[in-house]
């Protein structure tokens, strides 16, 4: 049987919410606080460059707030050059050490992350970054479009750990009621990964009515990221409660696949 997949919760939005007011309100800190004690396995920020919602003093203080509780995932785009008060993806981890670092080929004009790095043409690229991050003690991940096969196993050799397997494709086939095909790009991705000793993790538009059929399909998945969706069902059902109701969901998906 595999291992439980980990919930990871975004808390972007927080951020989005305060920003849009100004002030601290909605407070992060009591946020992750709310989440950790719900049961959340793990912390996931995307601080940008341009600010638009987690600031480098959020990454800062989170660290503090989940040091030795949970697992901190800093996601990002490492080549995006440092400007203003964001000192760049790769000296933020090396300031607070998460325990993983999701590698996202996202810019400004981006409303949202909506593909993945291309194995197969960014090896060399992604190299140094990856280099620096094992000195750092830091596990790699990378995130991937669905569908994707190549470089996996060159991708191990410059010691990616893991890919995060963009879901979003996924995600839309579902609402639309054919998501077969986009489940099966899903499954090619984690199984070459799986060939080549690679760690597979997910998310993006990931919810509760999609989840499980993903983790049904794949449950050898190691962690799903959530935020945008988690955050909107707690505006109906509370924080504490809609952690517990995707925990659920895993839950439950694990135990159609004993």
């Amino acid at each position: 049987m595999a291992t439980m997949t980990r919930l990871s919760i975004n808390l972007n939005k927080i951020a989005v919410l305060r920003n849009s007011r100004g002030g601290t309100r909605p407070d992060m800190m009591q946020a992750a606080e709310t989440v950790l004690a719900a049961g959340a396995q793990g912390i996931t920020l995307h601080p940008r460059p341009d600010l638009r919602h987690v600031r480098p003093a959020d990454v800062r203080a989170l660290s503090a707030v989940v040091s030795g509780r949970t697992e901190y995932n800093l996601e990002g785009n490492p080549f995006a050059p440092a400007r203003g008060e964001y000192p760049g993806l790769l000296a933020l981890i090396d300031e607070v050490r998460p325990q993983q670092a999701t590698l996202v080929p996202d810019s400004d004009a981006q409303i949202t992350s909506d593909h993945g790095f291309d194995l197969g043409r960014d090896i060399e690229r992604l190299a140094p970054v990856c280099a620096q991050l094992q000195r750092m003690g830091v596990r790699v991940s990378v995130f991937v479009d669905a569908g994707s096969v190549r470089g996996f196993q060159a991708a191990r050799d410059i010691g990616i750990d893991r890919v995060e397997i963009y879901t979003g494709p996924y995600a839309a086939a579902f609402f639309a009621g054919n998501p077969q095909h986009a489940l099966d790009d899903c499954k090619a991705t984690s199984e070459a990964a799986w060939r080549a000793g690679l760690g597979v993790n997910a998310g993006h538009d990931l919810d509760q009515a999609n989840l499980g059929e993903l983790l049904a399909a794949l449950p050898d998945i190691a962690e799903v990221s959530i935020g945008h969706a988690l955050i909107d069902d707690a505006l109906y059902d509370g924080l504490d409660q809609t952690v517990r109701n995707y925990l659920a969901v895993i839950a439950s998906a694990h135990r159609r696949d004993r």
